[in-house]
C-alpha cells in the first residue's frame, strides 16, 4: 500500500465546488475519474478542505491511498494527461501512511482579490471581485490586524456552519496592493491573505465583505473587536462573491513527505 500526496491547481469556475456530489460535476469527481482510468483501482481522495463553486486554488493538497506501482516521478503527467485543462496536478510524492491532507495542515492561506475599478477586466472576471468605486487602503490593512490572533468568529462564519467551535488563529492577515495604472487613488488590485489553523464555512469571504465595508468608509477598523465580540453573524458585513476567493497554499511542516 501507498499513501500518495498531491498538489492541485484549478480554476473553479466550470464546477460545483470541489466535494463530490451526485450528478454534479467537480474537482474532486474529476480528479478520481482521472486516478480510476490511470490506475483500474477506485478511490477517494481526502483534501486539505472543501472550497464552494467558482472558488479556486493554486495550492491545494489532496491524498489517497493505492496499491498502484506507477513510479512517484510519472504520477503528474499522467494525471494532467486524464483531466481538464482547467485543473492541474502541480506535484506529486509519496507520503507517511499516517499523513492526512486535512488533518496534518498546520497552516492554510487563502486569497481574496478585489479590483477597484469603474470598468471591470474582462479577462480576470472570474478571479477578483469587481467593486467600482474606492476603497481606502490603510483602514482596511488596520482592520486585519483586529483579527490576528485566536478569536471566537462567529460573527465571521455562515449560519450553515456545522461547526460546534467557532475559535480559530489567525496567524497572519495583510493585504497586497496593486496601484490603478490610472495613477488614481483608491483605484486597483487589492489582494487579502490570510494565513491561520483553519477557517470556518465562509468566514475569508465574509472577512473580505466585512473589509468593503471598512474601505468604503462605512465602519471604521477600530469596530473590528466589536464584531468579533457579538458572536453574531448579523454584525459582520456581507459574504463576498465566491469568484474572488482562492486556496492559495497549505503548510504541512515537512511531514507530509517520506
Amino acid at each position: 500500500m501507498r499513501n500518495i500526496g498531491m498538489t492541485v491547481a484549478y480554476d473553479g469556475t466550470a464546477y460545483c465546488g470541489f466535494q463530490s456530489q451526485p450528478e454534479l460535476d467537480t474537482i474532486q469527481g474529476r480528479i478520481e475519474k482521472a486516478i480510476a482510468m490511470l490506475t483500474e483501482q477506485e478511490v477517494v481522495i481526502t483534501a486539505s478542505g472543501r472550497t464552494d463553486a467558482g472558488v479556486h486554488a493554486q495550492g491545494q493538497v489532496f491524498n489517497f491511498i493505492t496499491t498502484s506501482a506507477i513510479p512517484i516521478e510519472r504520477w503528474a503527467l499522467a494525471m494532467n494527461s486524464r483531466l481538464p485543462r482547467d485543473i492541474v496536478i502541480k506535484d506529486a510524492w509519496e507520503a507517511p501512511m499516517d499523513f492526512h491532507a486535512r488533518y496534518s495542515a498546520k497552516r492554510k492561506t487563502y486569497r481574496y482579490s478585489i479590483l477597484s475599478e469603474r470598468i471591470p477586466d474582462l479577462f480576470q472576471r472570474h478571479y477578483e471581485f469587481h467593486h467600482p468605486g474606492r476603497l481606502q487602503l490603510e483602514p482596511m490593512r488596520a482592520a486585519l490586524k483586529h483579527l490576528e490572533g485566536e478569536h471566537d468568529f462567529t460573527s465571521f462564519a455562515s449560519p450553515k456552519s456545522t461547526k460546534q467551535i467557532h475559535v480559530r488563529t489567525i496567524y497572519q492577515a495583510w493585504m497586497e496592493y496593486e496601484p490603478s495604472p490610472s495613477g488614481e487613488p483608491g483605484r486597483g488590485r487589492y489582494h487579502l491573505f490570510v494565513t491561520g489553523n483553519g477557517f470556518l464555512y465562509n468566514m475569508v469571504r465574509i472577512i473580505a465583505g466585512t473589509l468593503l465595508v471598512v474601505g468604503r468608509g462605512k465602519i471604521l477598523p477600530d469596530a473590528i473587536p466589536g464584531i468579533l465580540a457579538a458572536c453574531d453573524r448579523g454584525a459582520a458585513g456581507p459574504t463576498a462573491m465566491s469568484h474572488g476567493l482562492m486556496l492559495w497554499s497549505i503548510d504541512y511542516g515537512g511531514e507530509e513527505r517520506l
